[in-house]
């Protein structure tokens, strides 16, 4: 019997203009089995969080190199809780300076990912947080 792939939502939020670290996490991820939608440059929260719902995503995956991630990341996160989809895991990468991160987490970030991150790191950390059965 097979399982639902997960499905994942890999976004670049801003205006930020910078891709290459997403898009090697989506293909990392797309290797890995998972189903991956990349929602392309320069998003709103508010359209991630409906790209999220439409696609009916398990994870988003957020990515901002631009310093701005501390608005952001959170606006996600509580886009998608006004819309009851809290369930979502919502992670974070790109080039966040430490001390941000623990807010970020109090934000409902669940992890937070920077560079020289080795990707497998990230598809076991989705692995082990979305049980398929």
């Amino acid at each position: 019997m097979s399982s639902k792939p997960i499905r994942v939502l890999v976004a670049k939020p801003g205006l930020d203009g910078h891709d290459r670290g997403a898009k090697v996490i989506a293909q990392s991820l797309r290797d890995a089995g998972m189903e991956v939608i990349y929602t392309g440059l320069r998003q709103t929260p508010e359209q991630i969080v409906g790209a999220a719902l439409q696609e009916d995503v398990d994870v988003v995956a957020l990515s901002c190199l631009s310093g701005a991630h501390l608005h952001l990341f959170p606006a996600v996160v509580e886009g998608l809780r006004k819309q009851q989809a809290a369930d979502i895991i919502v992670l974070g990468g790109g080039i966040i300076p430490d001390e941000d991160i623990v807010s970020l987490k109090k934000a409902g970030i669940a992890e937070i990912f920077t560079p020289g991150t080795n990707t497998g790191s990230v598809v076991d950390y989705i692995q082990n947080r979305i049980a398929r059965s």
